[in-house]
């Protein structure tokens, strides 16, 4: 009896061992053509596409899965994997039929809750010059619809520090996964530093502006998306009983953005941005605001090197809030905005290049800022710090006439 039942678990082991080789066996033959991952109302092709939904390292995995043997058990892993980083109710696998013999083509299937809820705090730092700044945000997506509620309160960004309310709602995607349509609400306060409130009439200054933005976002191609639609803001005027002043205008826009992958990651975005008040849409300001960009950045292992440049130009009256600034936490470092032009410029251009090393960076920023009719004078900074993601430390030094008064800051800013 004893070696009756010794035979029959022989038997069974032979038998699911067997089983096993035959599945892998069988796995083998398949070489997988292509990878798709789809959620409801979106799909993204990893070998193809740049998604930033999915991280850019588990992209590479997915998209490396082209041109292998089928291997079911790396396909529950990165099904996983998947799940976590979407946040999703479950990521299934499916295997199908390739368009040539011995080949598949594999389809991520994500399913999210129908509606969720996310907190995020987008900036939050300090500036030596400019003192802190900061926002935070939640936002529930409803079947793909996205509505957001914030505050804010930004002594960075703007001539003036902002503080108030924000509202936001994007849509599903239209028209084939192209197209979003996005309205933005916001009603602020106004706070003008001592410098710039003395540099200009009371008349230019507004207490409150109150902003509603509907705009159309079509992606034309996989690396091309452009933007049109309208920007209505009402300036609260300082003198009490005054009538609200109106700055409303056309926007359009245009991001192109490419990524290369291989042994060196490489990125290339340009965007364009117009803002044109007009009296046609009754603004009692005429103006054409033209913002440009070019970014590069080149990554292998640890190393990292980026180069930002911008420009812009205002013609006719625009509103103070419309102005380019140098002088913050991201142009000009270690520069006093004020210092450099109380009330901004209608002209400016800047660069900066950074050098990352793991958590570790060095930076130089060089621009100019002016109003048309004078002579733009070059300024640059320089500086160190570390970074991880978009929180960083730093301190930064205005080169001017042989001094450097460091400027510390710290936060991060997406």
């Amino acid at each position: 009896m004893k070696y009756v039942l010794l035979s029959l678990l022989l038997a069974g082991e032979l038998l699911a061992t067997g089983t096993q080789d035959s599945e892998t066996n069988v796995n083998s033959r398949y070489t997988v053509e292509t990878v798709v991952v789809s959620g409801d109302g979106w799909s993204t092709s990893p070998a193809v596409d740049r998604d930033h939904k999915i991280s850019s390292g588990l992209r590479k995995e997915i998209a490396a899965l082209v041109g292998e043997k089928l291997n079911p058990a790396r396909l529950d892993d990165l099904a996983k994997r998947l799940r976590k980083e979407l946040r999703a109710r479950t990521v299934e696998h499916h295997v199908l039929r390739g368009k040539s013999p011995e080949y598949v083509q594999v389809v991520f299937q994500v399913e999210v809750p129908p509606t969720r809820f996310d907190a995020s705090v987008p900036k939050f730092l300090y500036q030596g010059e400019q003192g802190w700044s900061g926002a935070v945000e939640g936002t529930a997506t409803v079947n793909n619809n996205g509505f957001t509620a914030g505050l804010v309160s930004d002594g960075d960004e703007l001539v003036e520090r902002y503080t108030g309310v924000v509202a936001r709602y994007e849509s599903q995607p239209l028209v084939n996964q192209r197209a979003r349509l996005r309205f933005e609400f916001a009603s602020y306060h106004e706070l003008w530093n001592s410098s710039a409130a003395t540099a200009t009439d009371a008349s230019q200054l507004y207490r409150t502006r109150d902003e509603f933005q509907p705009v159309l976002s079509v992606r034309v191609a996989r690396p091309l998306e452009v933007s049109f639609g309208a920007s209505f803001e009402s300036l609260g005027q300082q003198q009490p009983g005054a009538p609200p002043l109106a700055a409303d205008a056309f926007v359009a826009g245009a991001r192109y953005h490419q990524e290369m992958e291989g042994a060196s990651d490489q990125a290339v975005e340009a965007d364009y941005d117009l803002r044109a008040g007009s009296h046609a849409l009754a603004s009692d300001y005429a103006y054409s605001r033209h913002r440009w960009g070019f970014r590069y950045r080149l990554k292998r292992g640890k190393q990292e090197l980026v180069d930002d440049s911008w420009g812009g130009a205002i013609l006719g009256n625009a509103p103070l809030f419309e102005r380019f600034v140098l002088g913050n936490s991201t142009s000009l470092r270690g520069w006093n905005k004020f210092d450099l032009d109380p009330l901004g410029g209608n002209r400016a251009v800047h660069n900066t290049v950074e050098y990352h090393y793991g958590v570790f960076q060095i930076f130089c920023d060089s621009g100019a800022i002016w109003d048309s009719g004078q002579a733009a004078v070059a300024r640059s900074s320089v500086g160190a710090g570390l970074r991880q993601g978009a929180f960083s430390v730093a301190l930064a030094f205005p080169l001017r006439n042989g001094r450097m008064d460091p400027v510390f800051m710290v936060g991060m800013n997406y």
